[in-house]
């Protein structure tokens, strides 16, 4: 049937479905106005047999268009949407060392449950319902849906081939090919706007300060949603869950653990030479006055940040899993012994603890980290209860096992009974992001939230 009509007729009509596809969103879902204005649409036939999009431009072959205009008049807004949510999500920003088929399935599974989540009649298709009675195969595997959660939860299970296919024939609308192309690449296949008339070289160089206003562009675009939505969706009588997990996670603080461990810092002495603090002028004077004899050397010693004593508390009620907790330790004593951070003579304190003290090691050299490391076993799986570690601390500060004891770092899930008084050191808890809400910490205690990747 579209081999009757023309070319040109073709296009002019692709180009209505999709305009209007996008116009009834922005008439329905004003919180994705910025969103639904932010790339350009242009045909590409040759590029791709359906649609993409790299968050800024958004190509599409018209007879893909049509067609799946005539199998569902609905299809056209719901894949529109998911290749917007693609770029809300910033999806196409991806590492290149990914597993780039798990994680296509990945973005797809998070955007169209986000989609199905708003139960919206002009979105509804055959394969949304199909979809719906797949996931519920994933309840209780994930109680979130965020593209990277889904990743590690396909990379952990190993699943077998025929589900990753299913998965495949479900959940995708739209091809990612784009997302893992340069610039130069993108500008040799002729794709509009890319090239030396729009601020590169034909090589599809300049293209790094590109790729970061792309990605602060879709940062504000994403945080401006966040802001937005519970006015629009109040308004629409939409209760968007998933999308406001998904915005949530996009939108997170991501953290620096090295950084964050440089709040602990305690200054001290070294033996190290400070050129800040020497004056070169007397020091040629003596050399020409007395002829090799300089008047003053340079001071052997700089104050510096530096960290001695330090307590790692671990939570051991049976929510922490042992090979998290290795990974945990092992990376805060690599950075706390780099020589930036750590005296060469340290005192550093491993609490494990769940309502009661199970075990404390006094680590002092590599050597000694090294073997608690290969013998490390948990102890306790009972209820949780902060308040024994920092009274075991208090009575170390008392009996002077700590010369001046900066920081407490506490890795919990959180569930537990604080302290009621302020201890006279540094404390955070330091919370590992498992899909369930993260407590309230005191007032005087820092709030740390990690994914397992940031471990």
């Amino acid at each position: 049937m579209l081999d009757e009509v023309t070319q040109e007729k073709i296009d002019k009509i692709a180009l209505e479905i999709i305009n209007m596809s996008r116009n009834k969103l922005l008439v329905n879902l004003r919180f994705l106005d910025m969103a639904l204005s932010r790339f350009d649409i242009s045909p590409k036939p040759d590029f791709t047999s359906c649609t993409t999009t790299d968050g800024r431009v958004f190509l599409y072959d018209p007879k893909h268009i049509l067609t799946t205009y005539r199998m569902e008049e609905n299809l056209p807004v719901r894949n529109f949407l998911h290749s917007v949510f693609h770029c809300v999500f910033k999806h196409m920003f991806v590492n290149p060392a990914i597993d780039r088929d798990l994680w296509n399935i990945a973005c797809d599974v998070a955007v169209e449950s986000v989609i199905n989540d708003l139960n919206l009649p002009y979105l509804e298709t055959l394969k949304a319902g199909q979809q719906k009675q797949f996931l519920e195969g994933f309840k209780g595997e994930m109680t979130s849906l965020s593209a990277e959660k889904v990743y590690h939860f396909l990379v952990d299970k190993k699943l077998p081939e025929k589900s990753i296919q299913t998965l495949q024939m479900l959940f995708k609308a739209d091809d990612h090919l784009i997302w893992y192309m340069s610039d130069g690449e993108k500008a040799g296949r002729g794709i509009p706007g890319y090239g030396k008339a729009n601020g590169g070289d034909e090589d599809g160089s300049g293209a790094s300060e590109r790729y970061f206003e792309l990605v602060d562009d879709w940062s504000g675009i994403a945080e401006r949603m966040q802001v937005d939505m519970e006015a629009f969706g109040k308004r629409q009588g939409i209760e968007p869950g998933l999308l406001t997990q998904n915005l949530k996670e996009v939108n997170r603080e991501r953290y620096d653990y090295t950084e964050f461990l440089k709040k602990f810092a305690v200054r001290g002495e070294v033996m190290k030479i400070n050129p800040d603090e020497f004056d070169y002028n007397f020091y040629t004077y003596g050399l020409e006055l007395y002829e090799n004899m300089p008047l003053i050397e340079p001071l052997e010693y700089k104050e510096v940040k530096r960290i001695k004593d330090f307590v790692i508390a671990i939570d051991t009620s049976g929510s922490v899993s042992g090979e998290l907790v290795q990974t945990f330790v092992q990376k805060t004593y690599n950075i706390l012994k780099s020589t930036e951070s750590f005296f060469s003579k340290i005192n550093l304190h491993i609490i494990q603890c769940d309502a009661a003290i199970q075990e404390d090691v006094k680590i002092t050299t590599q050597e000694e980290f090294d073997e608690y490391l290969k013998n490390m076993k948990l102890r306790g799986f009972g209820g949780t209860d902060f308040r024994p570690v920092f009274s075991y601390v208090d009575s170390l500060v008392e009996i002077k096992e700590f010369d001046n004891l900066k920081g407490l770092i506490y890795f919990t899930d959180g569930f537990g009974t604080f302290p009621a008084k302020m201890p006279p050191y540094d404390t955070a808890f330091v919370f590992i992001d498992e899909d369930y809400d993260i407590p309230e910490v005191p007032a005087w205690a820092i709030k740390l939230v990690l994914r397992k990747d940031e471990i």
